[in-house]
């Protein structure tokens, strides 16, 4: 589009904004209306472990999603010379999962409990069991029913509970709602009514009501709604906490609030049945849509959902590129006290390209990305760790290929579950998150991995945001009343630019080798976990 029609875009409100409030970084894109980038803004923040506890304090959420804002804004006025007043439709998506749980005042009762913390052992083993059903520790459920199994006394006040997705939407509208794929991380879904399932809530209400409890699911979550409906409308407080200069006004359509899982696979046009996307980031997690339901309960392999309601089969790591991003920023350290400034992405770019000399194999070198708590791997306690032996092959290559090897190897043993015990096949896999940046070198590591082909995106650096803003529009102006899938095929995606990369046979067998030699070290980094205490500084002495 050219300048003077964005402008009027932006002038008329036709605009659709996109938020994403991610494990690092808080992210907000508008587009037009030909799906277009116009602007963004972003705000880094880290959750922080406080009383064994990882979390978020909600005062940031909102500072963050201000600071993002406003950075958007300030970009459309120097380059377009206009403010921005309306918007047509805004989209929230976050980390799905966790607990945030209010009283009938809609006061919080407790800190916000992130998919990050393993502190729900004992709830997701017994709700497994009673639904027949895989419920992960970070679930929504499970987090509830530790609650009561802990005995703590927040339960009986307890009147909302939501996602951090859905919390943002409701300060904005007032409307409790929650879209599908994002409701599927809190309980499971019928995919026959793309709602809480009625037997299994009727199971939790008979089984919590034994231990003295009277809890309706159907009160307690918020309303569960499909990608294209409404879900309210941005109130003039709600107008407000985005933008506190008063500039931004009422009125602008409020779609469902998704999860990052629900805006990953809009973002790569993965809702079709067998079609599938991976993200990576702080976590990871790779989702197949379902051509037919798998034939035993896994552990390991959550069923969720698209934002249009279809049944995913979903791998979930807690841990992906987090320790690759610290070792990163020792090696931009090193960088600076030789008198070398290297930005970021150059960074990242030499070390990567680096691994390409790497054995298949790393070497003989390992290394376990654990920076919390793992469940593909049952590590309760996140303690990264570097091992060699005498005789490995210890090389900056095969250092870093080894970082990148573990950052996946969850995630492959997961997926080796779908491959190869239940058969799943998919037409297209699509990869997305900041690991991609560079281009090739995680894209082969992943392909490898997974014996598999990986296509990346044009976008595959910022799909998330961007893909909530298309959920936005999908809602704001799909005249044609199109599914999604069609809508993002006939729209969306019409001259997709990507790239493919097909397994390297001596790539894989490496890849093989090391999972194996990685596999049979996991109790050493279980060992960790139990045997060394986390860090605390010691308090600084103030006379």
């Amino acid at each position: 589009m050219s300048t003077a029609s964005i402008k009027q875009e932006i002038q008329a409100g036709e605009t659709a904004l996109g938020i994403e409030l991610g494990s690092t970084r808080i992210k907000a894109v508008l587009i037009d209306s030909h799906f277009e980038t116009i602007a963004s803004g972003s705000f880094n923040w880290e959750n922080k472990f406080v009383d064994g506890i990882w979390t978020y304090p909600l005062e940031e959420v909102w500072q963050g999603l201000q600071s993002a804002y406003t950075e958007l804004t300030n970009t459309i006025r120097t380059k377009y010379g206009v403010s921005v007043s309306q918007i047509g439709a805004i989209g929230v998506s976050a980390m799905m999962h966790g607990y945030l749980a209010f009283d009938k005042n809609d006061k919080q009762l407790v800190p916000f409990r992130t998919w990050r913390n393993n502190i729900t052992g004992e709830a997701a083993e017994q709700l497994t069991k009673l639904f027949n059903f895989n419920i992960p520790q970070r679930w929504s459920i499970a987090h509830l029913y530790q609650a009561i199994l802990n005995q703590e006394k927040h339960v009986d006040s307890l009147a909302f509970m939501t996602t951090l997705a859905g919390y943002v939407t409701w300060r904005l509208c007032g409307e409790k709602v929650i879209g599908v794929g994002d409701a599927s991380g809190m309980f499971p879904i019928d995919e026959k009514t793309h709602d809480y399932n009625a037997k299994m809530i009727t199971q939790f209400e008979s089984y919590t009501g034994v231990l003295g409890h009277n809890i309706k699911i159907r009160n307690l979550f918020p309303k569960a709604l499909l990608a294209g409906e409404k879900a309210g409308m941005l109130t003039d407080d709600g107008a407000k906490l985005l933008d506190p200069t008063g500039t931004l006004q009422e009125g602008a359509l409020l779609v469902p609030p998704e999860g990052d899982a629900g805006t990953g696979m809009t973002a790569t046009n993965a809702v079709r049945k067998r079609t599938g996307n991976i993200s990576a980031g702080t976590s990871a997690f790779a989702m197949v849509v379902l051509d037919k339901p798998l034939h035993e309960v896994h552990r390991d392999i959550d069923l969720v959902t698209t934002p249009d309601g279809a049944p995913v089969a979903m791998v979930h790591t807690n841990n992906c590129t987090s320790d690759i991003n610290a070792w990163v920023g020792l090696f931009a350290e090193f960088a600076k006290a030789t008198g070398q400034n290297l930005a970021p992405d150059a960074l990242y770019k030499a070390l990567f390209n680096e691994s390409t000399q790497g054995d298949p194999d790393c070497g003989g070198v390992l290394n376990f990305s654990n920076v919390s708590g793992e469940n593909i791997t049952n590590i309760q306690e996140g303690r990264p760790l570097f091992v060699r032996t005498p005789n490995s092959h210890f090389t900056l290559a095969n250092f870093i290929k080894a970082q990148l090897y573990s950052a996946f190897a969850p995630l492959k043993i997961g997926m080796d579950i779908l491959t190869k015990k239940e058969h799943i096949n998919t037409d297209a896999m699509i990869a997305q998150g900041g690991i991609f940046r560079t281009p090739k070198i995680a894209q082969q590591v992943l392909a490898d991995a997974l014996n598999i082909p990986i296509t990346v995106m044009a976008n595959a650096g910022e799909g998330g945001p961007w893909g909530m803003a298309v959920l936005a529009q999908y809602a704001l102006n799909n005249d044609a009343h199109e599914n999604l899938a069609d809508y993002l095929d006939n729209r969306v995606f019409v001259h997709p630019e990507s790239s493919t990369l097909n397994p390297a046979p001596v790539a894989v067998k490496g890849y093989d080798d090391y999972i194996a030699a990685y596999q049979k070290a996991l109790p050493v980094a279980v060992q960790a976990g139990q045997d060394i205490a986390d860090y605390q500084p010691a308090k600084k002495v103030t006379e």
